[in-house]
């Protein structure tokens, strides 16, 4: 017979998961939130003209271009974790644009290294400052938090990162290559199988928790996610 304790804790989880789904949601909608600053925000109406153009991913493989020019599409790909095909078709809209340039090695033409033009420094320079306002927004929302909530919140993030949404302690068996190659054909049931494999790895982590640690995270996540000034 199941206590009151677990189904507290089977309630908990499903808020969470809950809570989860909003997240993404959340996070898509804050890319157009960026965007709309990044424009309001900008002295020349030219580069506020290409930054409606842009998707997020040129803006973040223009801010790696920003931070280590000249730089090759390899090493952007690397450090950054693009990968080399995403690389070669955002560079060539960036350059089409005249947001960046590609340069050549005197020594190795086969060598291509790219570098902002000055349309491409601001647009740089005006990501770099909205990334500098956000995070003194995140900081001073997590003042409010004492030293061991802030420890917990940090921790749960940790278990995340490193943990497998595939191979979950409640997965026992891995996809079959003939079931992976008919959701490759489709993106839809592509999208449902991936949330089905993080549902269940979120489920796996939550099911560590007890009551108490359960309430407090599902506290912590709805205010650092979901707080409205």
């Amino acid at each position: 017979m199941i206590n009151s304790g677990e189904q507290n804790k089977d309630r908990l989880i499903k808020e969470l998961l809950g809570a989860v789904k909003d997240i993404q949601l959340k996070f898509q909608s804050e890319d157009d939130e960026e965007s709309q600053w990044l424009v309001e925000n900008s002295p020349n109406p030219i580069v506020a003209e290409l930054i409606k153009e842009m998707t997020v991913t040129m803006l973040h493989v223009l801010d790696a271009i920003g931070k280590l020019e000249p730089v090759n599409g390899t090493t952007i790909s690397k450090q950054f974790g693009f990968s080399k095909g995403t690389v070669s078709k955002i560079t060539k809209r960036l350059v089409d644009r005249q947001i960046i340039f590609i340069e050549y090695l005197p020594d190795n033409k086969k060598e291509i290294l790219f570098r902002t033009t000055s349309l491409g420094k601001e647009i740089y320079r005006l990501h770099e400052a909205l990334h500098h306002q956000i995070n003194i927004g995140v900081n001073c929302f997590l003042q409010r938090y004492n030293e061991n909530e802030l420890r917990f919140l940090v921790n749960v993030l940790h278990e995340i990162l490193h943990t497998s949404w595939i191979y979950s302690e409640t997965n026992g068996e891995s996809i079959a290559p003939n079931q992976r190659d008919e959701r490759t054909n489709e993106k839809q049931d592509t999208e449902k199988a991936l949330s089905t494999e993080e549902t269940n790895e979120i489920m796996a982590m939550l099911n560590k928790l007890d009551s108490r640690n359960l309430k407090k995270a599902k506290t912590i996540l709805k205010d650092v996610f979901f707080y409205e000034d």
